[in-house]
């Protein structure tokens, strides 16, 4: 067989706090919490409650997370953004306002995909993408301020504090 990608497989994040980023992808994005290995330093493996659901965002803390200064680096560095396809927009969306997280909205031009991009508290960008035509109810909000613009950071970390 040719070599070929086939989907992604996880996203491996580092991680300050480790009890945060994990309520954060299972408490407000609904991923549970899957068994991992013994590693030798702390982590979590979170997967998709979704039948067949694999693990896709592997976390990390303590010893290969932390950077020359002792702390885990904050950011996306190179990557922009992890797009995540999930359903329950409107859902989403409510509970990141009861959270008081910034978020922006977007529809992609010329098809159905309505997206929240959200960052966890690592600075990661998350682009969480639906299909408009199965969600149903108010799709983006397109508006200034509420609008998603490619480069446009928003990233507040205090936001993050009662994660």
């Amino acid at each position: 067989m040719q070599g070929v990608l086939g989907g992604l497989f996880h996203v491996a994040i580092k991680t300050n706090d480790l009890g945060r980023t994990v309520r954060f992808y299972c408490e407000l994005l609904g991923l549970v919490q899957v068994a991992r290995p013994d590693f030798g330093y702390p982590g979590a493996w979170l997967a998709s409650p979704l039948p067949g659901g694999q693990a896709m965002v592997h976390i990390y803390a303590g010893g290969p997370a932390l950077g020359p200064e002792g702390r885990t680096p904050v950011g996306s560095a190179a990557i922009d953004h992890v797009s995540i396809a999930a359903v329950g927009f409107a859902a989403m969306r409510a509970r990141l306002r009861e959270r008081g997280l910034p978020f922006r909205e977007f529809l992609v031009p010329g098809t159905s995909l309505w997206q929240l991009f959200v960052y966890d508290p690592s600075g990661v960008q998350l682009e969480l993408t639906f299909d408009g035509r199965a969600e149903g109810g108010e799709g983006p909000d397109m508006s200034p301020g509420r609008a998603y613009v490619a480069g446009e950071g928003f990233f507040h970390p205090e936001a993050y504090a009662a994660v």
